[in-house]
């Protein structure tokens, strides 16, 4: 009986072993659940964040943009603004070349067909800078303008009127939209603030998301505004029709279509490089990807 129970007591120890073996093997995760295809880590040696230009960020929703690579026209229509001062193409942009403003502007006197009331609702606007200080005027980096208002629906201003020229540390970022009962939102930047200069490239992103109403502003890479929580319920940003595109100056700035005898801005004095605006509201990641892709010149 001796020999039987020990029979039996191994016997068990076999199929309790056994047991276990075909468990472990039956709930052994799966590495690759979704079957998704394999990956080849050579495929992204020399991208960034996984991408080979910031061309290849949301290309889709890539809405309108400016390159000044080799005319000042809108690459996605081919339109050339229907009037513009003080403007050159000068080397040493961003990527290729870039647009050189001495008190002057670019004036787009038509609506570009992506910014309807119905199809513009939330948004990002990413820009590059050389900008400094003059302590007197304010800077209209770009303007989503109304015809015939001195606000638009989209105002993305530089305070350039609160510091110096002398301070390079500092720049004041206080854009504004229009909201759907004709009021205006804003965020700004009282704490974090991007370094500048006349020979220092900035990036400034403007994000808008119409679900939750959050207006951020960015420079560099990282969030700044300090009230983004603007638009919400009545106070939605609203892309009122017609409307026009302006760059470096509002209707002020332009001889002949004056609105007001509002001098607060003047036509800008700095350097610009690819302009984006985009469709929809671009996430964290995606706008350190365009800083650094930026960065890297690609």
């Amino acid at each position: 009986m001796i020999y039987l129970n020990n029979r039996k007591s191994k016997l068990g120890q076999v199929l309790a072993i056994c047991t276990c073996l075909a468990l472990a093997t039956a709930c052994k995760k799966d590495g690759n659940p979704n079957n998704l295809p394999g990956v080849n880590p050579a495929d992204y040696e020399g991208t960034i964040d996984g991408y080979n230009n910031s061309d290849e960020v949301f290309p889709d929703n890539l809405v309108a943009q400016w390159t000044f690579d080799t005319d000042l026209s809108e690459a996605k229509s081919n339109a050339a603004p229907t009037s513009s001062a003080n403007q050159s193409l000068v080397d040493g942009g961003v990527k290729g070349k870039a647009l050189r403003l001495n008190a002057g502007y670019l004036y787009f006197a038509r609506q570009f067909a992506p910014f309807t009331t119905a199809g513009f609702t939330s948004w990002s606007i990413s820009c590059w800078v050389k900008i400094v200080n003059n302590g007197s005027k304010r800077t209209m980096v770009m303007q989503l303008a109304r015809p015939g208002m001195f606000n638009g629906n989209i105002n993305f201003v530089l305070r350039t009127d609160v510091f110096p020229a002398s301070n390079t540390d500092q720049l004041r970022i206080n854009p504004t939209f229009m909201t759907r009962t004709g009021g205006l939102q804003d965020n700004a930047n009282f704490t974090f603030y991007p370094k500048i200069g006349a020979d220092k490239w900035t990036h400034l992103v403007l994000t808008y998301d119409a679900n939750t109403g959050v207006f951020n502003n960015w420079a560099d890479g990282i969030k700044v505004g300090q009230f983004p929580n603007r638009g919400t319920g009545n106070n939605n940003f609203n892309c009122w029709e017609p409307n026009e595109f302006i760059i470096g100056s509002n209707y002020n700035g332009i001889p002949g279509k004056e609105v007001s005898t509002d001098v607060t801005f003047a036509p800008m004095t700095g350097t610009l490089d690819e302009i984006r605006v985009y469709n929809i509201t671009l996430g964290d990641a995606f706008i350190a990807a365009l800083y650094k892709l930026g960065q890297a010149g690609k």
